[in-house]
């Protein structure tokens, strides 16, 4: 009998990797990816294995409870990886409340339906929550770095969303036993990466030779993580972690924003046989983010005392390889471009 296993959020980017991995890596567990398709959801990204006999797709948020428990009643899961969140900075300083329903809310909607589906007998449950570095807020000394006992000082509506969920998981783990793992992960970037992010936003504004908006003067440095590396460290958490425990999940790849898209501009120059420097004279500085961090820097040595896990590319390999893919599947983001990536759930599912 197959081991059911929920993966919500998994029509997003991260989540769409970690559904792809869990689906191809374990045939013996029954993968069900929960999302509500928002702008950010799009089941494209899983059109190679969503035909896997060990793949099912449901449709629902995570904030109607009635929904949840009614799934977890379906299922029986036995474990649950929970990255559905909304999780662009700039979209929760104009409306903070849809972040409080979704990572708050549902989360806690989420940690409930477990508690009552598991009932107490927590033998082979768990209970995953993927969350971000932004929790702990800003890092002024370059020595410097996030660990899992830093202590938490968010800076944005986001970054505070999601500092309460990962409250109420530890909260849950320690007034009702509930076996949970927490992760906080440094900046994604990779194949699949909704193109109001920082690289899929410059890769699509390079090759369309528009204006590359820079916060600032461009000095904020980010820690950049293979999307596919952190499924594998996922991978690793979830069947390995320690139960309660917490491990930061970072790339060691530490890049000022202007360096970065310097770095793009260059390598995208190259790719497109355009002379060198060229997109580099689309750089445009604009108003500084509100609240803007300087610098997150995680230090993921638990990670690899503990489970083993390293990066298994370098930064700039990963870059090249995700620079290649969005040209090569350059149809991917006109269709996201145009909304039209938002039909396919009606035409590929509804009939089915």
């Amino acid at each position: 009998m197959k081991k059911n296993i929920l993966i919500t959020g998994g029509a997003g980017f991260i989540g769409s990797h970690v559904v792809r991995l869990f689906v191809t890596k374990y045939p013996d567990y029954q993968i069900i990816n929960l999302d509500k398709l928002t702008y950010a959801g799009n089941l494209e990204n899983l059109t190679d294995i969503d035909t896997l006999p060990n793949y099912i797709f449901e449709k629902g948020d995570i904030v109607d409870a009635d929904f949840i428990n009614n799934l977890f009643d379906k299922y029986q899961f036995e474990g649950v990886i929970h990255l559905a969140a909304e999780s662009h900075v700039d979209r929760s300083i104009t409306d903070p409340m849809a972040f409080v329903m979704t990572n708050v809310i549902g989360t806690v909607n989420l940690l409930n339906a477990a508690k009552n589906s598991w009932k107490g007998n927590f033998e082979g449950k768990r209970f995953y929550h993927v969350s971000t570095d932004e929790v702990y807020g800003e890092l002024h000394n370059p020595e410097d770095f996030f660990l899992e006992t830093t202590k938490y000082d968010p800076r944005s509506p986001y970054s505070a969303s999601k500092a309460s969920s990962d409250h109420f998981v530890r909260a849950y783990h320690n007034t009702y036993g509930l076996p949970i793992v927490v992760s906080n992960c440094s900046n994604n970037y990779g194949q699949n990466h909704f193109p109001e992010k920082l690289i899929p936003l410059m890769i699509h504004n390079i090759k369309n030779s528009k204006p590359l908006p820079v916060y600032g003067k461009g000095e904020n440095i980010r820690d950049w993580l293979y999307v596919k590396d952190h499924a594998r460290a996922i991978d690793v958490i979830f069947h390995e972690g320690k139960n309660g425990d917490t491990y930061n999940i970072g790339g060691h790849n530490e890049w000022k924003n202007i360096d970065l898209v310097h770095l793009l501009c260059d390598l995208m120059d190259e790719k497109l046989g355009r002379p060198s420097g060229e997109s580099r004279k689309l750089i445009t500085f604009v108003t500084d983010r509100a609240g803007h961090d300087l610098r997150y820097a995680i230090d993921a040595t638990k990670l690899k005392e503990e489970l083993g896990w390293i990066p298994s590319v370098t930064f700039e390999q990963g870059l090249s390889t995700t620079v290649d893919w969005y040209l090569t599947n350059w149809e991917w983001i006109e269709r996201i471009t145009t909304g039209s990536y938002q039909n396919y759930y009606e035409s590929m599912y509804q009939n089915r």
